[in-house]
């Protein structure tokens, strides 16, 4: 399937994983796109070194320390607003480690060119074993994912995923780019709010699969983060209360899965205890510097 859009760039935030990188910049170039923004989120000299020897014709933005996912994004996707109306207007943004099936990218740009209105679109997970699911806000659980029929093509959805989400250029230039409050996790969900409620469509579209094979985080981060930050996201869209409810709710499985019983899927109680005491005194941005590897 052939690219439709007049000129696509695709942003790839990387950190740390240059062989990963290196594999998902040559898919995307395969798949179409015509260009390529590495950002890197202060991986080091060697491993910058093996992204730049990999992909010797990306332009790769070094960050030189790890700002997050949602600010090592916007540097590349700035950029290419900055460009102007030449560089198209079409930008994908992923992760080091998508790897998008053969197929993937065409038709997610397809399906999104055909609604003048559509802000925002992300490719569906590759995993065939769990029940098909496309992303919602719930207003008291924040992201979730909700069971879904799965047919062909466009469906609207609460947020994209930021495992291979596309955005428009019009979307972006009214709404902004990512909350850089959120650091990684949720700003997805907070963007495709903002664009809702400016009158964009956001939506998921199926048959454009894409992969995400590795978790690589240092231990405790994700659980942190999910939990921060969605207690931010719903404090920000729906108010103090449906925050207040979560947090109870996040006290409650704490103390579960302290006393053994069922745990969180990124489960890490350094982790919660941390986002629990951070909610509230308002912190965002880097999860603390005990959670993190020197």
């Amino acid at each position: 399937m052939v690219i439709t859009a007049e000129t696509l760039t695709a942003v790839i935030v990387h950190r740390r994983q240059p062989e990963a990188c290196v594999r998902t910049g040559r898919l995307l170039l395969e798949e179409g796109v015509d260009r390529l923004i590495v950002v890197d989120n202060g991986s080091g000299p060697e491993a910058l070194a093996a992204v730049v020897a990999g992909l010797p014709a990306a332009e790769v933005i070094d960050l030189g320390a790890n700002a997050g996912f949602g600010p090592g994004a916007n540097a590349g996707v700035r950029r290419w607003l900055d460009e102007g109306p030449s560089a198209g207007e079409w930008v994908l943004v992923c992760p080091h480690d998508a790897t998008p099936e053969p197929g993937c990218v065409a038709t997610l740009v397809k399906a999104a060119e055909a609604r003048p209105r559509a802000g925002l679109a992300c490719a569906e997970y590759g995993d065939h074993h769990e029940p098909k699911a496309r992303p919602v806000v719930d207003p008291y659980l924040g992201g979730i994912l909700v069971a879904t029929d799965r047919r062909p093509g466009w469906e609207d959805a609460g947020h994209p995923h930021g495992t291979m989400l596309l955005a428009r250029r019009a979307c972006l230039e009214e709404v902004g780019l990512f909350d850089e409050r959120y650091f990684a996790y949720c700003e997805e969900a907070d963007l495709g709010m903002r664009a809702r409620e400016a009158g964009w469509e956001v939506g998921i579209v199926w048959g454009a699969i894409v992969r995400n094979p590795t978790m690589s985080s240092e231990t405790g981060v994700p659980e942190y983060l999910m939990l921060r930050n969605t207690l931010l996201l719903l404090r920000e869209h729906f108010g103090v209360r449906h925050a207040a409810f979560l947090y109870l709710i996040a006290v409650l499985f704490t103390v579960r899965g302290v006393l053994g019983g069922r745990k969180t899927l990124y489960w890490d109680l350094r982790g919660r205890l941390f986002a629990l005491r951070d909610a509230p005194l308002g912190r965002v941005g880097p999860p603390p510097a005990a959670l993190l590897r020197s």
